[in-house]
């Protein structure tokens, strides 16, 4: 985004100026401009990261699961086709909901709520698939409720300078913990 700072801008002036009644007034150009430009280009940065870390990540899940858990059987069988799949189809969904949802993002506490929850949809399915069949486990095996909340706990990460570089990590490992703690304690009671 530093380097390519003018460019990112200028193409978002490009389209302010297209919006009806808001791209002829000249303040809302300039200063609407730059902020959707940062807001734009940090929500860009996140989603690189994340799609960094579903694509490489799993060599570090299993690293830290057999570290952990030297116990229980790991077989990573994870395909990258399912991988790019679940992290470009959750990509895709976070873009087109980040444009449609782009003016609830600067309305006070409203926009903290939608970012939150853009970046945890942008982490959840691609997360889930890729420690599941990082440690060789069936992908259905974190659902529901649990898997929403160590995502919205694993994005709230973002809001943290430095540590939002590391939230779709901390994500791996909170599945990572959840699935292998739940079959540790359930191989410990047999």
């Amino acid at each position: 985004m530093w380097i390519f700072w003018d460019s990112f801008k200028a193409l978002v002036v490009s389209h302010v100026s297209r919006i009806p009644y808001v791209g002829d007034i000249g303040i809302l150009q300039d200063t609407g401009t730059v902020l959707v430009a940062l807001l734009a280009g940090y929500m860009l940065v996140i989603l690189t990261i994340s799609v960094a870390t579903s694509l490489f990540g799993e060599k570090i899940i299993v690293s830290l699961a057999k570290k952990r858990y030297p116990s229980i059987s790991i077989e990573a069988r994870g395909k990258f086709h399912k991988s790019l799949y679940y992290t470009f189809k959750a990509s895709a969904i976070f873009v087109l909901l980040f444009l449609l949802l782009l003016p609830a993002l600067f309305v006070p506490i409203l926009g903290q709520i939608v970012a939150l929850l853009l970046w945890a949809i942008l982490l959840k399915e691609p997360t889930l698939y890729d420690v599941s069949s990082a440690l060789g486990r069936e992908h259905g095996d974190f659902g529901g409720a649990r898997a929403w909340m160590a995502a919205l706990l694993a994005a709230s990460f973002n809001y943290i300078p430095f540590l939002n570089i590391f939230a779709p990590v901390f994500a791996q490992i909170l599945f990572m913990h959840y699935l292998l703690d739940k079959e540790d304690r359930a191989r410990r009671s047999r």
